[in-house]
């Protein structure tokens, strides 16, 4: 999948707060937190310098089923993810791909009010942790 899919928000917290709220922001829409990938983390495991950079794993195990049922080789893309990432001005941004870009890729087309409303599942979560309420 290119990049030309991926959707990217700001974010109007800091990076580990952006990463909270989204976390919270997943357990308020339904959705269950599986992992979190720290990726600057590892950079400093090994003795280099990466900026804040985490995915967080995410989905609703019921809807994920649903597709893995229709393509087994979306599974390598699901659960979801969200990259929550800091550039060089320190801006926190958020970069995920719409559920829906994700099955189109797998040829699956009979779920659109499945991928739907796990699309708005995620654009609110993403709204959420990006912007204040």
């Amino acid at each position: 999948m290119s990049t030309e899919r991926l959707i990217t928000v700001e974010s109007g917290f800091p990076h580990e707060e952006t990463v909270q709220r989204l976390e919270v922001a997943v357990r308020e829409g339904g959705m269950t937190p599986f992992a979190h990938v720290d990726h600057s983390a590892g950079a400093a495991e090994v003795g280099l310098v990466l900026r804040p950079t985490q995915v967080l794993i995410f989905g609703n195990p019921r809807a994920g089923i649903l597709l893995i049922q229709d393509n087994q080789k979306i599974g390598i893309d699901l659960p979801l993810r969200a990259l929550i990432w800091q550039d060089d001005h320190d801006r926190t941004w958020v970069s995920y791909i719409e559920p829906a870009e994700i099955a189109k890729h797998y040829g699956i087309t009979n779920r659109e009010d499945l991928l739907s409303k796990m699309g708005q599942s995620v654009r609110l979560a993403v709204e959420r942790a990006t912007k204040a309420q």
